[in-house]
């Protein structure tokens, strides 16, 4: 929530407790920004106090209200799990990012990546499995070589070029599809 208010983004916080309970009390502050800033849902009715029962309920609206859920880090019992299991009982995604298999924090992620969960790496990935139709990621690459930066006729010359042994400018010039004196000027620029 922080994030997406710092970044004057939307977010909405689902509350295992009634509107007007800072639960937890280190977040009064947090909670007042969202009331201001975002939205605050409960189905409790005010003044109700959390509960561990309250927590599986709040759990089944944040997966209603949510077109997939990304589970990050969970332990092997964990709420995130509850909310990613509930968010395919609605036929929702349930996603998640993998972490170390040494670490108790991601156990619960590949419990889900082993059953129906997808995984995925970043917000691209997400997007392309609940964006709306034509929501595209961008088209992946690799990284940016030197001969990316090429022009047209310098990379069809540097195609034209053979791995091993020689080649005379004229036959360079024919396969790349341009002049010799052209294909001459590239080879010096290459």
């Amino acid at each position: 929530h922080r994030g997406a208010l710092a970044a004057g983004g939307a977010t909405t916080a689902v509350l295992a407790c009634g509107v007007d309970v800072p639960y937890p009390r280190g977040h009064t502050e947090l909670l007042g920004r969202l009331a201001q800033q975002g939205l605050i849902i409960a189905e409790l009715p005010p003044s109700s106090h959390p509960t561990r029962s309250r927590f599986v309920l709040r759990n089944r609206v944040i997966a209603a209200l949510t077109r997939g859920t990304v589970v990050v880090e969970a332990e092997y019992r964990s709420g995130s799990l509850v909310t990613a299991r509930q968010a395919q009982r609605l036929g929702r995604f349930a996603m998640g990012v993998p972490g170390p298999a040494t670490s108790g924090l991601s156990a619960g992620v590949h419990e889900l990546l082993r059953g129906e969960g997808v995984l995925v790496t970043d917000a691209d990935e997400v997007v392309e499995l609940v964006g709306d139709i034509g929501d595209l990621p961008p088209v992946r690459r690799g990284p940016v070589l030197p001969r990316d930066h090429l022009d047209e006729v310098a990379a069809r010359v540097l195609d034209a070029l053979p791995y091993q042994g020689v080649a005379h400018p004229r036959d360079l010039a024919r396969t790349a599809g341009t002049s010799t004196d052209e294909t001459l000027g590239r080879l010096y620029e290459l």
